[in-house]
């Protein structure tokens, strides 16, 4: 059985007026990393109403469960609004959590959440941009060259916007925290497919820094290094 298994059947045995409390008592909070795997049982079993009640509480790791739990309901458009607004949050365990509810969606229907991340990549706001990128980047979606392509493309999107980017805004955080993101993701869609990865991959215009410390980054990740 699972830390993931465990947690799930602790909480079916607990009144659901008892869940928020067991999330306090079981959050790993404070501390250098929230107990994930408690949230991702909480997500496959709460209903939307306790997930508005986790997130309007303020407390960042009932927060954070509540956000992932939205992912079960992402296919309704204003659940997807909420997800946008939260991508955007100060926290960046609440923005973490918005990146693991778009997967968790993924996991219910792959290509509802290819055309939000399509959509989402061209959004202004870096950080809706890079959760986008976190979202669809994740192995266990990327199952097939079509799902690879949408990792791909949307790596391509917001990579490009970065670097349309002005430079007096290069500093700004949110603008660094998509391209640390981005440090990574090209890498997990090339993995993906690498006979489409790469290419776009290798086009990239090095000639601007933030772009070519994004290649620099990706060149170190040992699921690209094996394949070149």
């Amino acid at each position: 059985m699972t830390r993931i298994d465990e947690y799930r059947s602790d909480l079916g045995r607990l009144d659901r007026a008892a869940w928020p409390g067991y999330l306090d008592r079981h959050s790993d909070l404070p501390g250098t990393r929230g107990n994930i795997e408690l949230a991702m049982a909480f997500a496959e079993l709460a209903d939307l109403a306790l997930d508005d009640e986790l997130i309007a509480s303020g407390d960042e790791y009932r927060t954070f469960c509540g956000v992932l739990g939205l992912g079960a309901t992402a296919a309704d458009p204003d659940v997807q609004a909420r997800l946008r607004e939260l991508a955007v949050d100060e926290r960046w365990r609440i923005r973490e959590s918005v990146a693991m509810a778009l997967q968790h969606f993924g996991d219910l229907n792959l290509p509802a959440l290819e055309m939000l991340v399509l959509d989402w990549a061209t959004d202004p706001h870096p950080l809706v941009q890079r959760a986008a990128a976190a979202g669809i980047c994740e192995p266990r979606l990327l199952v097939g060259p079509a799902a690879a392509a949408v990792a791909i493309e949307v790596c391509r999107r917001t990579t490009a916007a970065l670097a349309a980017r002005p430079a007096e805004t290069r500093r700004d955080i949110d603008v660094r925290t998509l391209r640390e993101g981005l440090g990574y993701c090209w890498s997990v869609a090339i993995a993906a497919d690498s006979a489409q990865g790469l290419p776009a991959f290798w086009a990239l215009d090095d000639s601007d820094p933030d772009i070519a410390w994004i290649v620099r980054e990706n060149l170190t990740k040992t699921r690209l290094t094996r394949l070149l």
